[in-house]
């Protein structure tokens, strides 16, 4: 929108007056900021803003929208924070994607406002809302101000989970234009991974993202050791090394190589340097139906590997016999919606050391010289 817009939080309404483009059967629309729209659980979480357009004179509505309490040069970009709680996976493809295509164009000359604000999510992930917006974020719903803005858009432009589409953006924005956004944000040092030279002595460096709970490897030192020797140097980052999204996104950037079990902290890819590898250990259950990690890396400038872990390998054959639908129609299951319950939550994986050794060796390969 763009004209004279008059935005009040505490209620919840942009005023747009004067519009010459004003028509009666469109002068209100509601929208629910947030970019998961076919999820109706997380949409009833998302608070909604009433954007009312106003003839322009001399007609006038009966009661006038209210007077600018507040003045901005620069325009406004109000989403939600309200759906993700704190899965990175979500921060990163409902909001920060998104939120970089909306407002990285104006170079810092936005004003960010937050309804359903979360202060812990705020404070997360407050260097990249800083990298986008010289101005500190305001929390929408307590703000009692009218304030005036020159354009404002209501809701952030998203084009699929944890990607761009160059030719969906207006600026033709890319998800390797993204990661390096991101690099110059962290300061991270390496824009680039080359082949290691054994002549060198130098190891690549491959970084194992560790989950605990479910979907956890039960024989993951055997795992790590396994790789040890097949030359590479190995970081073992778990749960509580992950916390730190600034000081894990050096650890990852200084990696030619990220393993880990299919969940979100894989979304920590997105710091490594480009022509690294992902490698995804997909849990057992067809999971690659529900979201396969390697669809968004090759438009990060990224490659990768994944292993598929076997019905012998899952943990699901201590609970269920083998003529078990978990074995014989995984897919009946998630029509069920038991997804979450018996193949994300109900699962690790006990891998099989040589199969797992065999896809890390082709990896080694890959990045090494002589």
């Amino acid at each position: 929108m763009e004209g004279d817009l008059r935005i009040h939080g505490k209620s919840a309404t942009v005023y747009v007056v004067s519009a010459s483009t004003f028509r009666p059967e469109n002068s209100t629309i509601k929208v629910q900021p947030y970019t998961r729209k076919w999820e109706k659980g997380t949409m009833s979480r998302i608070r909604e803003v009433t954007m009312r357009s106003m003839p322009p004179a001399p007609y006038s509505f009966t009661i006038p929208p209210p007077r600018c309490t507040a003045r901005h040069d620069v325009p406004a970009v109000v989403f939600s924070t309200g759906g993700c709680g704190t899965n990175f996976f979500h921060a990163m493809s409902d909001l920060i994607v998104p939120l970089y295509i909306t407002a990285h164009e104006y170079s810092g000359r936005v004003q960010l406002l937050i309804t359903d604000y979360q202060p812990k999510w705020v404070a997360k992930f407050r260097p990249i809302l800083a990298a986008l917006s010289m101005y500190p974020v305001m929390d929408f719903d307590a703000d009692t101000a009218v304030r005036c803005f020159p354009s404002a858009r209501v809701g952030l432009e998203s084009h699929r989970m944890l990607g761009i589409d160059p030719g969906l953006s207006r600026n033709g924005y890319t998800m390797v234009g993204f990661r390096d956004f991101l690099r110059s944000t962290f300061s991270l040092q390496r824009p680039w991974t080359t082949p290691v030279s054994r002549s060198t002595g130098r190891k690549p460096r491959l970084v194992m993202v560790l989950r605990r709970h479910s979907r956890a490897i039960t024989n993951e030192a055997e795992a790590i050791t396994s790789m040890v020797d097949l030359g590479f140097e190995v970081v073992a980052a778990g749960p509580e090394d992950v916390g730190d999204m600034g000081q894990f996104a050096g650890v990852v950037n200084s990696c030619d190589v990220m393993v880990g079990v299919h969940g979100a902290d894989l979304t920590n890819m997105v710091f490594l340097p480009h022509n690294a590898t992902v490698v995804q250990i997909i849990p057992w259950g067809e999971m690659k139906v529900a979201y396969d990690f390697g669809d968004p890396v090759p438009d990060m400038g990224l490659r990768y590997a994944g292993y598929e872990v076997t019905a012998e390998e899952t943990t699901l054959n201590e609970k269920y016999p083998r003529d078990h639908p978990v074995f014989t129609d995984p897919a009946s299951l998630h029509r069920q919606g038991k997804l979450w319950e018996i193949f994300l939550q109900g699962q690790n994986a006990t891998l099989d050391i040589g199969r797992f050794r065999g896809v890390m060796q082709q990896v080694y390969q890959s990045i090494i010289t002589e």
